[in-house]
C-alpha cells in the first residue's frame, strides 16, 4: 500500500508542470501538440501496422494509439525501433504543431 507522502511519477510530473487535476482528468485528448505521422510512413513504405508490430516488438493495439495521437509518451526503444525498421528519424515520425492538434 502506498504511504500518503509517495506519490506516483504521474502526479509528481503534473504538480510540477502546475497542473492542479489528477491525470487524465478535465483535460482534452488534444492537449498535447505533438503528431505522429506513423500512418503516412507506413502508407509510402507500403507497410501494414501489423508487419510493422511483429518487426518492432510492439503491439499492434500500442502502435495504434500512436499512429491515432492518442499516445501520453513513447519509450526511447520504441522510437528508435520504429525508426530503425521505417528508415526514417524520429523528427519524420513526430513533429510539434503550434496550436490545437489536428486529428
Amino acid at each position: 500500500m502506498r504511504r500518503p507522502s509517495e506519490q506516483v511519477p504521474e502526479q509528481v510530473s503534473h504538480q510540477m508542470s502546475g497542473q492542479t487535476s489528477e491525470p487524465g482528468h478535465d483535460q482534452p485528448e488534444h492537449d498535447h501538440h505533438v503528431i505522429c505521422h506513423l500512418d503516412d510512413l507506413l502508407a509510402e513504405r507500403s507497410m501494414t501496422l501489423t508487419e510493422l508490430s511483429v518487426q518492432v516488438g510492439v503491439t499492434v493495439v500500442n502502435l495504434s494509439v500512436l499512429k491515432n495521437n492518442r499516445a501520453r509518451a513513447v519509450r526511447f526503444s520504441t522510437l528508435s525501433a520504429i525508426c530503425e525498421v521505417l528508415r526514417c528519424s524520429p523528427g519524420e515520425l513526430l513533429t510539434v504543431e503550434v496550436g490545437p492538434a489536428k486529428s
